[in-house]
């Protein structure tokens, strides 16, 4: 009888005992118990293949076929479209949308070829509800409600389909495994044989995968290291809009994301994706700025809200929404060491609307500058966008993609920005104010 183990079911770390915290990763009662797999003899080599090792200058690259998935948005962040023998992550919180897109990308491919969509969590009755529900009804769509991989595997082999989703990586298992569906073990050894069928094949893959209470993909990190493509598909459940992100990418860059409405008849890709985050906005409010951003190969308009407010506790509060509460608490020590101004005796609250998470530090002058209108309860110009990392010596660092952050502005109808010292590469119709310093953004917004 094989002995067990105790696996953390988050990083796959393992232990002959359980234990309520992982000292690997840290996570809580994520320890699970599986059987120990036989281990190799000691001192036995391994039998190879018979393969041999070739100069990189004699491989033959040659272009890579891509086929499009009928949804701009999503080939843009696949790189081009699907690779085939691609393996593609689909990770997202329950009702978000992962089926919806499955079944668009699947009218697509059943065009041309035939679909096999593998689900271990619905019959197929709920399948078709939802496409007839979608105004969605492929031919050569073909499903198959059924958890075994190996039954999975036989359908591959028989309809041999142009396209293969797999609902969820979690809930698919290998009987012959000990362990229950969703483990480490499982899921391991679900990625490994499904990515040797894809490759062998030349099968393009989704897998759905389930999501956290972190926001990760729940299972071994293993998971995202063995596939091609690993996606998430955001959005609030309050929100109208998705926005689907890539992490990582071995046929294209990383990083690049799209946006989409959420309609009765399927998600439509949102074209302009600064009208999301704008709406309507009044002259002679003060702490508003907009913020130039660029995500993946988006240029994109946000507008950061800032409010501060006198305390009458010790301790000010700190609050930020969309927005890293760290970055906040950075920014406000910057501006209270360089601009001068004390918000030792103020709460701060700092808000991307439209619930927009943002990242990148090219925000950082736009919320300066929001923060000093509120503080000073003066509005900013209506029409100029605040584009700048900002140093901890208060300097105004530069910014890449400068001049698609501009063509952007320029396009929503801003007619001024306030930019690092750099120089944009193209030649824009906005008047542009160069910032060196904090210092300097303070003069030019509120001069006496």
């Amino acid at each position: 009888m094989p002995k067990s183990q105790f696996v953390c079911q988050t990083c796959g770390f393992k232990s002959f005992k359980w234990m309520g915290r992982c000292t690997e990763c840290g996570a809580w009662e994520s320890f699970a118990e599986e059987a120990e797999a036989p281990k190799a003899v000691k001192g036995r080599r391994p039998k190879g293949s018979g393969a041999q090792a070739v100069a990189l200058n004699d491989v033959d690259a040659g272009e890579v076929s891509r086929v499009s998935t009928g949804l701009a948005g999503l080939d843009r962040v696949l790189g081009g479209g699907m690779v085939p023998g691609s393996l593609v992550l689909l990770g997202g919180e329950p009702g978000v949308g992962k089926s919806t897109l499955m079944l668009q990308v699947a009218r697509q491919f059943c065009v041309t070829g035939k679909v096999l969509y593998v689900s271990a969590e619905e019959s197929p009755r709920q399948i078709k509800m939802r496409a007839k529900r979608l105004g969605i009804e492929p031919e050569n769509f073909f499903l198959l409600c059924e958890p075994d991989l190996g039954t999975a595997l036989e359908a591959v082999e028989k309809l041999s389909p142009d396209l293969l989703v797999l609902d969820s990586i979690q809930t698919v298992h290998i009987p012959e495994l000990a362990s229950i569906p969703g483990s480490v073990s499982q899921v391991r050894e679900v990625g490994n044989l499904v990515m040797r069928s894809a490759k062998t094949l030349g099968l393009p893959v989704f897998l759905i995968g389930h999501v956290t209470k972190e926001g990760t993909i729940a299972g071994p990190r293993t998971l995202e290291h063995l596939v091609d493509v690993v996606v998430y598909f955001e959005g609030e459940g309050n929100l109208p809009y998705r926005v689907l992100r890539s992490y990582k990418n071995r046929f294209g860059p990383a990083w690049e994301l799209a946006f989409f409405d959420m309609e009765a008849e399927g998600l439509r890709e949102v074209i302009s994706p600064s009208t999301l985050f704008l709406g309507h906005r009044e002259e002679g409010v003060a702490g508003v700025a907009v913020a130039g951003l660029h995500e993946g190969s988006t240029p994109l308009l946000a507008e950061v809200q800032a409010l501060t407010v006198a305390t009458p506790f010790a301790s000010p509060r700190r609050t930020a929404v969309g927005y890293d509460y760290n970055r906040l608490n950075l920014l406000l020590a910057v501006l209270q060491k360089h601009a001068r101004l004390d918000f030792s005796h103020f709460d701060a609250y700092l808000s991307v609307a439209g619930g927009l998470p943002v990242k990148e530090p090219g925000a950082d002058l736009a919320a300066a500058a929001a923060l000093l209108s509120s503080h000073k309860d003066r509005p900013l110009p209506l029409k100029a966008c605040f584009i700048g990392e900002l140093g901890l010596t208060g300097e105004v660092r530069p910014v890449p993609q400068l001049a698609a952050r501009l063509k952007e502005a320029e396009r929503m109808g801003f007619t001024e920005a306030f930019i690092p010292f750099q120089e944009p590469k193209e030649k824009v119709g906005l008047r542009l104010h160069k910032t060196r310093t904090i210092q300097d953004l303070q003069g030019t917004l509120f001069r006496p």
